[in-house]
């Protein structure tokens, strides 16, 4: 074995990067599902499903945005102890700032705003959605800290870390929704609220705790040639940034357009649930994306990183086709997800139009692992621009036609844009994929 073979990226090493990351999606992915699971077995449960599900949740979703991106810049940036510290004190100021204006929405006139006129929400679920969404309030700063934290352990090849801090959330989420459970006396919008809000408060300070014991090999690492200044980091982030808060309208676009559409409350109320499920089926792919940025620099990384992103992909997709076209489907919704009888079949027919999801999320990240890698964001930004696109086209088509059930526009209007999503990076990123390709070893 020579030399060149001995030092090449291995099946092994991108397993072993990108098992606790997904473990880590996974573990998040069950969030959701649990929340809805527990808020469907109080009082209310279709106006408390409608109103986390489609106000307080995709509300949050944008705030939190431009924060989304802080794992895949500190993945990238955090290569020395200068860079690391900087992008803490630019974390730390993202998070607060977007704290606060979660607040001031929540406390004013504003969301009287966004929910009668901009989403046009079923007035019955406005003010238990407030009440949720004012619980949620540490949510965003949380959620930056914890991503920054997560990215300088995945730089320093400790991304079995990530999946720890995740199970402190799962832990904290599961004993807040237990005694919820079993007061029942805590309406489900501010169960949910209280439940997520304390559960990445603690996976922050878990994460704050754990990354101490890799300081020092932060501290150890050599000085880049370039120092990280303000400019380059907004150069950089600005792109992704602007990428996630795009990307996440689809959440209120999605809510706003149901609520237009006939059976309103029944396909929020079901879309609430199916999104927890998607997110679920999501996650092996979204979890690539970090690992793609971290192993691109690696010696003959392109054709072994393909080849894992294929293996996902039709893993990924046997999983859902056996849940969806099986009776595990129909069992999820009615015992664990604890869906109303009517409202069963419109999960399952919307799962089935969903079902190419798995496999689109694992190419955007790999795709998009090309152009993070090599700092040229601009690309991931217009593919997220032809992903709303898509979506809003068929969106706008459901309420026009007013023929279907909101539920199923929103499953083939979410699919059908992560399908132009995926073929943009494809375009986007060939370039790129031919020069790591061809450069010299």
């Amino acid at each position: 074995m020579n030399a060149q073979t001995e030092n090449s990226l291995t099946h092994n090493k991108i397993f072993q990067t990108w098992l606790p990351l997904v473990v880590s999606w996974m573990l998040m992915s069950f969030e959701l599902p649990a929340i809805n699971a527990v808020v469907a077995r109080l009082a209310n449960p279709e106006i408390s499903l409608a109103a986390y599900g489609g106000v307080v949740y995709p509300i949050a979703l944008i705030i939190e945005a431009p924060v989304i991106m802080l794992l895949a810049a500190s993945t990238a940036l955090s290569r020395d102890w200068d860079s690391y510290r900087k992008l803490r004190r630019i974390t730390l100021w993202m998070g607060g700032s977007l704290m606060a204006l979660h607040v001031l929405i929540a406390l004013t006139p504003m969301f009287d705003f966004i929910t009668n006129v901009l989403l046009k929400a079923p007035p019955e679920i406005i003010e238990p959605a407030r009440q949720g969404f004012l619980y949620l309030s540490p949510w965003t700063f949380a959620i930056a800290f914890r991503r920054f934290q997560q990215g300088a352990m995945i730089r320093q090849g400790h991304s079995e870390m990530v999946g720890q801090t995740t199970f402190v959330r799962l832990i904290t989420v599961t004993i807040v929704l237990t005694v919820g459970y079993l007061v029942k006396t805590i309406p489900g919008p501010i169960l949910a609220g209280t439940a997520q809000g304390l559960g990445v408060t603690a996976e922050a300070i878990y994460a704050g705790l754990a990354v101490r014991k890799i300081r020092p090999l932060i501290q150890a690492a050599p000085e880049v040639p370039e120092s990280l200044t303000l400019k380059r980091f907004v150069s950089f982030y600005l792109p992704l940034a602007l990428t996630s808060s795009l990307w996440l309208l689809w959440q209120p676009l999605v809510s706003a357009s149901i609520s237009r559409m006939p059976n309103a409350l029944e396909s929020l109320a079901v879309w609430s649930v199916i999104t927890g499920l998607l997110f679920m089926f999501r996650s092996p792919g979204v979890a690539y994306n970090e690992v793609m940025v971290a192993l691109l620099e690696e010696r003959d990384s392109v054709q072994a990183l393909k080849r894992f992103a294929r293996n996902i992909a039709l893993g990924t997709t046997a999983v859902i086709l056996l849940f969806v076209l099986t009776p595990l489907s129909r069992l999820w919704l009615q015992f664990v997800a604890a869906l109303l009888p009517g409202l069963i079949e419109s999960g399952r027919v919307a799962l089935i139009l969903a079902i190419p999801l798995g496999a689109l999320s694992v190419y955007i990240s790999y795709y998009q692992g090309f152009l993070v890698q090599r700092s040229t964001t601009g690309g991931v930004a217009e593919a997220v621009v032809a992903f709303l696109i898509g979506m809003v086209t068929v969106l706008i088509g459901g309420v026009v036609v007013q023929t279907f059930k909101g539920v199923y526009v929103a499953a083939v209007a979410f699919t059908a844009a992560h399908l132009i999503q995926a073929v943009w990076l494809w375009f986007r990123s060939r370039k790129i994929r031919r020069e790591v390709v061809e450069q010299p070893v």
